[in-house]
């Protein structure tokens, strides 16, 4: 098994980006310019490694190669983003690695990128990037191509012996347990659980008993094997079952309005375990939008309107506007799932009018998680 944090390090320790891997400060794919920059370095990544894994790293400065890290990314349906776009896709992941020296909040994204041996190219369109667009991957550089290439087959002793130089050890197994239940999660309930004498997952969190349930809140999951972050969420809450053979985790998110909210599923994610050492993941989305009364959010959705208009001028708000301020992101998103369909997007453009408030943003960034976890706006 790699550990996916070793593995980190010896790609930035290796060179600079070169023609299998890329770095990246962060992600930005709730545009369709961020979608197209990340779809052109996939396929050129894809195309320039037709025997081996490639890789993006997200997370780090460009010119110190310095670790910062990014928020947990846990899109099970970028697959579906690249397959929208690409014709003979490859297949990809996207892993969340954490790193002691970051906060608990943030991690450093990897994308795994399998190789195959067919040309991948844009069957359609997307912000500048035309249909048929080919690339390929020279050096650090991402760049169109025309007609026909030499594939490039440099790269795969490279790569395999980066990756056999980052496989886990009993070791790195222990010190990561020892790390995630006796310092960063000193001040929670933290458990662990040995699946098939080989994995070894790791949760911590609040527990909260309601309605013959216990939900856990702050909840961290780990794969410490490998070092994947499998669930994080600083506000929803989960349930967590498991057997000999797999471990469920449900995850729940609380909508409602005026103070009157209830618990409702939104995605159950599955880690099946073999005894021949592999594992799988499996994600079912169990979200069904709760409807609410049309006039009762015609109304919501101007008063955030006007909230909104107000931080832009820079005018302060009342009590009363604070708390509404609070909500705004959790009754945009409810207004966007009854069908205001311009809400998502006022609401992303609010970012920046948003982030002065910790716990506002907070909720911005929760908000964004789940509707980006429900559907791409392709």
């Amino acid at each position: 098994m790699i550990n996916k944090r070793l593995l980190i390090k010896n790609l930035l320790a290796h060179n600079d980006e070169s023609s299998f891997y890329d770095k990246k400060r962060q992600l930005n794919l709730h545009t369709r310019e961020g979608k197209s920059k990340f779809l052109k370095h996939i396929c050129a990544l894809s195309n320039s490694n037709p025997t081996n894994n490639s890789y993006i790293v997200v997370g780090v400065e460009d010119q110190e190669n310095e670790i910062v890290g990014d928020d947990f990314f846990d899109d099970s349906r970028i697959q579906n983003l690249v397959n929208a776009f690409l014709e003979n896709p490859p297949k990809i992941s996207y892993e969340n690695v954490p790193f002691p020296n970051l906060p608990k909040d943030k991690v450093v994204g990897l994308v795994t990128i399998k190789p195959k041996s067919k040309t991948s190219f844009f069957k359609k369109g997307i912000h500048t990037i035309l249909p048929n667009a080919v690339f390929i991957r020279i050096g650090s550089n991402t760049i169109p191509i025309e007609g026909e290439f030499e594939k490039n087959y440099q790269n795969t002793e490279t790569v395999i012996g980066i990756e056999n130089n980052s496989r886990n050890s009993i070791g790195y197994t222990l010190d990561g347990v020892i790390d995630f239940m006796n310092f960063r999660h000193k001040d929670l309930a933290s458990k662990y659980k040995v699946f098939k004498e080989l994995f070894v997952i790791c949760w911590a969190g609040i527990p909260k008993n309601l309605r013959e349930k216990t939900f856990l809140s702050r909840v961290d999951i780990e794969l410490i094997n490998e070092q994947i972050k499998l669930f994080y969420s600083a506000q929803d809450e989960v349930t967590i079952t498991f057997d000999d053979d797999s471990f469920t985790i449900i995850e729940y998110v609380s909508l409602g309005l005026n103070d009157k909210t209830s618990y409702y599923p939104l995605e159950k994610q599955t880690i099946r375990f073999y005894e021949n050492g592999y594992y799988k993941i499996e994600r079912e989305m169990l979200f069904e939008p709760p409807e609410f009364n049309k006039k009762m959010l015609y109304h919501i959705y101007n008063s955030n309107m006007m909230l909104l208009g107000k931080l832009q001028k820079g005018s302060s708000l009342s009590e009363r506007e604070l708390r509404d301020l609070n909500n705004l992101p959790s009754t945009f998103m409810i207004c966007y799932l009854n069908g205001f369909e311009d809400a998502k997007q006022k609401l992303i453009d609010a970012k920046a009018f948003l982030k002065p408030f910790p716990s506002v943003y907070l909720s911005f960034k929760e908000a964004l998680r789940i509707l980006r976890k429900m559907k791409y706006d392709l």
